[in-house]
């Protein structure tokens, strides 16, 4: 695996905390895609009509970037962990936002901890994706490079096998359930995920995970 974005993630931070602002864009701009992956796995049809994943990303960054002076860390991991909980917190506030609509029991319905746990096993499978199937994704895969870059491999593919990939690894539906979602027959999926997968797969090639 290439080390270009570790090392590169390294430098930014470093120079952001440094207090080189331009530097902090630019390392942002790196969590741009795989924060919207993960944004996306807790927002229900419902709410989507209401907010975007690319809106609650975007109400990320700018808070990371406003605050960044109470990052408390280290190295690129660290600042990754930090950019989940302000993402959980905001994904908090727009689900008890909707809950409330709704006129039902926030404290029942709603948890930040409950929210950070789904969006960990979010993180988890779409990491896996990389892997072969059958087998367990390699220590590389689980770790911070491989997720930037598997994320970004995504945001390049076509909307419809983008959307494929997603609902059966990430949201995991089987076939039939991805099929009514995209309102295709069951067999046209099928074969639109295979197209998928393969054209994933070059592209992580390109980047050198596979």
């Amino acid at each position: 695996m290439s080390s270009i974005t570790t090392s590169e993630a390294n430098r930014l931070l470093a120079a952001a905390q440094n207090g080189h602002d331009d530097c902090l864009g630019q390392l942002l701009q790196m969590y741009l895609n795989y924060l919207k992956l993960l944004a996306r796995t807790q927002l229900d049809r419902k709410l989507q009509a209401r907010t975007s994943a690319s809106d609650v990303v975007q109400d990320t960054l700018l808070e990371a970037h406003r605050d960044f002076a109470q990052f408390r860390g280290s190295c690129p991991e660290q600042f990754l962990a930090w950019l989940k909980t302000i993402l959980v917190n905001n994904l908090g506030h727009i689900i008890q936002r909707h809950v409330l609509a709704e006129k039902r029991d926030v404290r029942r319905e709603v948890s930040i901890n409950d929210i950070g746990a789904t969006l960990e096993r979010s993180s988890a499978r779409l990491v896996a994706i990389i892997a072969d199937r059958g087998q367990s994704p390699s220590a590389d895969a689980q770790n911070h490079e491989a997720s930037l870059l598997l994320a970004d491999a995504l945001a390049e593919l076509p909307d419809d096998y983008r959307e494929v990939i997603l609902l059966r690894h990430i949201e995991g539906l089987a076939f039939p359930e991805v099929a009514a979602r995209m309102e295709r027959t069951a067999g046209a999926v099928r074969m639109l995920w295979m197209r998928a997968i393969a054209q994933l797969r070059v592209r992580l090639e390109s980047r050198g995970v596979l």
